[in-house]
């Protein structure tokens, strides 16, 4: 998130981006259902419904896609302006679209290739009445549209900052017994192997860094896989043998993007819960493959009892759901359950390198 002058959050305005294509299809399904009630509210004997309602479409959609443009030029400018100003800026620009268009209409309907083709009466007689009912009718819309924009906008952020939160959750909740763990786990190697303790140290260091980032929102798949390797070399110190993680992640394109703490959580989990409770430990095989532009990455791991169910567990689940849905939208995916006597997490979402194209 961007930071004004003095310091403040500078929130992004609450128009969207009409120079997109997805916005533009909407601001022509708006205009065609707008054509549909106009049309059905000046039935006419004079012009039958469809000639009626194609000149309606016609007539909107010079006028949508005309202000969708200008929005689109000066979105900019009007996201330096307090929300009431902009969205006052916004309809003036509507309106003065709207009169515009309208005038052009009635003047062509006043030429005299028009008379002569027939066609006067699909123009309007009165000047005045055609623009004042065309930019009342079109502030009201405009108005109805800003204010769903808004809400809209305000709702995600709120969801948003919801999630955030519950990242800086997430990071915070190191559990005592991994970071005791760990800590006497160093302090044994440090008469018997130095340097692996040293390397230990700067690995634990480096694992701390990554989960108190905050500017890890957003990060490379590599970046995320490198940290949950940490995260294996640490553990495997203190359960030995007992621990073996198959990597299965070739096909995997590394420069996707990814919300932090992916996958550490899932591989923390999986230890914790499938591999740790085990005399006989275990291994934990995480799966990643590339079908057309969706990652699927799955993490399995043993389960020799019914689960648990621990907090820990399903607040990681929830989190990595969460960030996933805000980050990709309906295009991302997560599954979880026992299976026979495997646990198994799958992860689905779009292969995304350039940070434009997120929904975020």
């Amino acid at each position: 998130m961007k930071t004004d002058a003095a310091g403040g959050a500078d929130h992004s305005f609450y128009l969207p981006d009409f120079c997109t294509s997805r916005a533009a299809l909407v601001i022509v399904l708006i205009v065609e259902l707008t054509a549909i009630v106009l049309t059905l509210a000046h039935q006419s004997a004079v012009v039958d419904f469809w000639a009626d309602l194609a000149r309606t479409s016609l007539f909107l959609l010079w006028i949508g896609l005309t202000g969708a443009g200008l929005l689109c030029l000066v979105r900019k400018r009007l996201a330096r302006l307090t929300v009431a100003l902009g969205s006052a800026a916004a309809l003036a620009l509507i309106a003065v679209v709207i009169a515009g268009v309208s005038s052009c209409v009635f003047f062509v309907g006043r030429t005299a290739a028009i008379a002569d083709a027939g066609a006067a009466g699909l123009f309007p007689p009165s000047a005045g009445m055609f623009l004042l009912r065309n930019v009342s009718i079109g502030l009201v819309i405009t108005g109805l549209a800003l204010r769903y924009f808004f809400v809209t906008h305000e709702w995600r952020r709120n969801v948003e900052m919801q999630a955030t939160a519950r990242v800086h959750a997430l990071q915070a909740r190191i559990r005592p017994h991994f970071l005791y763990n760990s800590m006497n786990t160093i302090a044994s190697l440090t008469r018997s192997n130095p340097a692996l303790a040293e390397a230990a140290v700067q690995d634990l260091a480096d694992l701390f860094r990554a989960n108190l980032s905050e500017q890890r929102n957003v990060i490379l798949l590599e970046e995320e896989l490198d940290v949950a390797h940490i995260y294996q070399r640490i553990e495997k110190l203190r359960l030995g043998e007992r621990l073996q993680v198959d990597w299965k992640i070739d096909p995997l394109p590394r420069d996707a993007l990814v919300p932090g703490l992916l996958l550490q959580p899932l591989l923390e989990n999986a230890i914790y819960h499938g591999i740790e409770p085990r005399p006989e430990g275990g291994t934990v095989t995480v799966t990643g493959d590339i079908t057309g532009r969706l990652i699927t990455i799955v993490v399995r791991n043993p389960v020799s009892q019914p689960n648990s169910g621990r907090e820990g567990n399903q607040l990681a689940l929830a989190n990595i759901r969460e960030r996933l849905a805000l980050m990709y939208g309906e295009r991302a995916l997560v599954k979880s359950g026992r299976f026979d006597s495997e646990y198994i997490v799958t992860l689905r979402f779009p292969y995304i390198e350039d940070r434009e194209m997120l929904t975020t």
